[in-house]
């Protein structure tokens, strides 16, 4: 899986609010982490989760955190007999974070991964970190901890399941017909402006933009409604400073809306 990473001065910038008090408590007093068995299905995959429960007021990010965030990372290289994962991420919300936007999810987070084993015949054992980030009035980094062997006869897990049935629409779902990117060079970088064409998410819909290259960082999008057509622009940078070309395939725009969300692969020229 390809996460985005930020430019390392913005993740220090985000990690500067971290206050002593909440260092002496550790990242274990705010958040926990367990896996969930969802079983394995005809096809020989694992389903399982895993669920971090946090703190009362307490938050963590997704994947594309927003301009005040943390991205979540993962390292899952201790496993026993995974050959591939794969991620479902439920559609996050939108917070204000002193003024600045953040994107992620309160109370608790169940985070779907689909495994197959490199050997169908024997055991998977999970077994890994994620590093991330929460917050409150202050943001905390830090590191959990993971280790669970899945059972291949876990039943049907309604959490998992509710997590599934939580991610956003794709393109096709949510009647997209049609999403294009206009680059135009900037002094940092690339500016990309998204016009899609779709119906409304609801309310004050916000249009995050992933490059697809975990060496390229794309600001905090602008977004606007121009009647059917949703309009996002962002300056895509790399974080060598050096020039980079960027491929359209590879973008991922979701958009935010107060009554789903919408996951669109790829933009064509505009």
């Amino acid at each position: 899986m390809t996460m985005l990473r930020k430019p390392i001065a913005a993740v220090l910038t985000a990690c500067l609010c971290v206050g002593t008090p909440a260092f002496a408590q550790g990242i274990d007093a705010l958040v926990q982490i367990e896996v969930l068995d969802g079983g394995k299905s005809a096809n020989g995959t694992y389903q399982g989760a895993l669920h971090l429960t946090l703190k009362d007021g307490w938050k963590t990010y997704w994947r594309a955190p927003g301009d005040a965030g943390i991205p979540p990372q993962f390292d899952w290289s201790r496993s026993r007999n995974v050959g591939d994962i794969a991620i479902t991420w439920p559609a996050p919300y939108v917070f204000d974070q002193n003024g600045l936007q953040s994107i992620g999810y309160k109370d608790q987070l169940v985070l779907p991964i689909e495994i197959t084993p490199k050997n169908p015949t024997k055991p998977v054992r999970l077994r890994g970190e994620m590093d991330l980030g929460v917050c409150k009035d202050v943001c905390v980094p830090g590191r959990l901890d993971f280790d669970h062997t899945l059972d291949a006869e876990a039943g049907r897990n309604p959490a998992i399941a509710a997590a599934l049935a939580a991610r956003p629409f794709s393109a096709s779902e949510a009647g997209v017909a049609g999403a294009n990117c206009v680059l135009t060079p900037t002094s940092d970088g690339l500016r990309i402006e998204a016009h899609i064409t779709m119906p409304s998410a609801g309310g004050a819909e916000v249009a995050v933009i992933e490059p697809g290259n975990p060496t390229l960082w794309a600001s905090q999008s602008d977004t606007v409604r121009r009647g059917g057509t949703l309009v996002a622009s962002s300056e895509v940078v790399s974080a060598s400073g050096g020039a980079f070309a960027l491929d359209r395939s590879d973008v991922r725009i979701t958009v935010l809306g107060a009554n789903h969300a919408v996951d669109i692969i790829g933009c064509s020229a505009g």
